[in-house]
């Protein structure tokens, strides 16, 4: 096992095989969407136990996509960047694009129309970049969803939620905790709300 260095180190868990993670040994079933706790139990214990399959997943993904259509993965990065670049610009920036907009109330218009002509050229690269990126996270959630754990994901989990071992999608979901409130708890079948 790796071990990145940190104040308390992390452990990458080994690629789970793929007779275990999708092929004959693999037991799918459809959650009791009733019964959300044992559901979202369902979800957390198969993402700290197949992480590593997850990751590798998402990049072939990633990387399908933009073998697929690499010019309008490319094209759709860049206007991704553009318009988070443009967007922070503008956060920090307010109180002098609005003295522009009051000096020269023309050009405010005229760049208005050349993004939203720009937005409007670029859309469907922007699509395919964000397929990109959404199709991995929508294949890993509904793995975890359908996936019925074994004995061995059961107690690998319980060695993760006890703390004895921390991974990166442990520390992710940690800070998912405590950014929505929510316990995703392994240990326990629960999904609470924390007040």
């Amino acid at each position: 096992m790796d071990k990145v260095g940190g104040e308390r180190s992390l452990e990458l868990p080994p690629l789970r095989g793929l007779d275990d993670f999708l092929l004959d040994s693999a037991r799918f079933q459809l959650p009791n969407l009733r019964d959300f706790d044992k559901w979202g139990n369902r979800v957390v214990n198969n993402l700290l136990y197949y992480q590593t399959n997850y990751f590798f997943t998402s990049i072939i993904i990633f990387g399908l996509v933009g073998l697929i259509h690499p010019g309008k993965m490319i094209v759709g990065m860049l206007v991704c960047t553009i318009i988070v670049t443009a967007f922070a610009y503008l956060s920090m920036e307010g109180r002098a694009v609005h003295n522009f907009k009051r000096r020269y109330p023309g050009s405010g218009v005229v760049l208005m129309l050349t993004a939203g002509c720009f937005l409007t050229y670029t859309l469907g690269s922007l699509l395919v970049f964000l397929l990109g990126i959404l199709l991995p996270f929508s294949v890993t959630f509904v793995h975890a969803s359908m996936r019925l754990r074994n004995l061995k994901n059961k107690i690998v989990n319980k060695i993760e939620g006890i703390g004895l071992k921390r991974t990166p999608m442990g520390v992710l979901l940690e800070q998912l905790e405590n950014i929505s409130g929510m316990a995703l708890n392994a240990q326990t079948s629960v999904i609470q709300k924390i007040h």
